[in-house]
């Protein structure tokens, strides 16, 4: 729709970049004021999280866009630093990230429930800024439509395929998902009793209306289990919400015995 915000000569801010920095920084500044005035924890220790969420978010993002065409970015190696700063899976920045966290939240002897409660909240806000940024971009575009949803995209350097033709918007889509995913949480957070319920909502949720969305998209590159039936995001998002719903239960029965 709009994939460069600036561009002077050679110099461009490509605005998938720019939303991903608005986000991590709008994510930092919740998380690290919210835990240092409900939990004390002090904001340079907010700091180290922060590098190592974004390190390992980056490289998990990486290595599940690359196997999505492992034959292509795999041989030769060296087509993994082309287009390095674009292309990245959600999916794969959480399932890197998530273990980094836990890593650290035990090092420091942090409530692990807790900061995983205001975990989740904070991958909304990063999130969410970041499908707007693929709205922009026109990455993580929806099939052809005739529906009045649909968004034609013109730009040549958009990523949306094919051009001047009206597509589901489920970069749309999902941004409004993690939106209401993200307001339910603000809710709970207010009411909850059981430590660690947010985050076990956010993947339920988000995995739910993810697999949903997926029957929209129309970036057939991102690769199915099942040819045209069930994709690799929706395999995973199955996963995840059979693994959230057994564990979060299994920490009921244990705290009401």
């Amino acid at each position: 729709m709009h994939p460069e915000l600036i561009s002077i000569g050679d110099f461009t801010i490509h605005t998938y970049g720019f939303m991903i920095m608005l986000g991590a920084v709008l994510g930092y500044l919740y998380m690290s004021t919210t835990v240092k005035k409900e939990l004390g924890i002090t904001r340079d220790k907010i700091q180290n999280l922060a590098i190592i969420v974004i390190l390992t978010a980056f490289i998990g993002g990486k290595f599940f866009f690359y196997l999505e065409k492992p034959d292509y970015y795999f041989n030769p190696p060296s087509n993994m630093f082309k287009n390095f700063r674009t292309g990245f899976v959600f999916y794969g920045s959480l399932l890197f990230a998530i273990p980094a966290t836990v890593w650290y939240f035990r090092k420091e002897k942090w409530p692990l429930w807790p900061m995983m409660d205001r975990l989740a909240i904070t991958a909304c806000i990063i999130h969410f800024c970041g499908r707007l940024g693929c709205f922009f971009a026109g990455c993580c575009y929806g099939v052809p439509t005739d529906s009045f949803l649909g968004i034609t995209f013109t730009d040549p350097n958009s990523q949306a395929e094919p051009l001047h033709t009206a597509l589901h918007p489920t970069q749309l889509y999902e941004a409004t998902l993690i939106g209401s995913i993200l307001v339910i949480l603000y809710m709970l957070k207010r009411h909850g009793r059981l430590e660690g319920k947010l985050f076990f909502v956010y993947v339920i949720l988000y995995a739910s209306g993810r697999s949903i969305i997926e029957i929209f998209r129309g970036d057939v590159r991102r690769g199915y289990i099942i040819e045209g039936v069930l994709s690799h995001s929706q395999f995973i998002s199955l996963l995840l919400i059979a693994f959230a719903i057994g564990y979060y239960f299994l920490r009921m029965r244990k705290s009401n015995p």
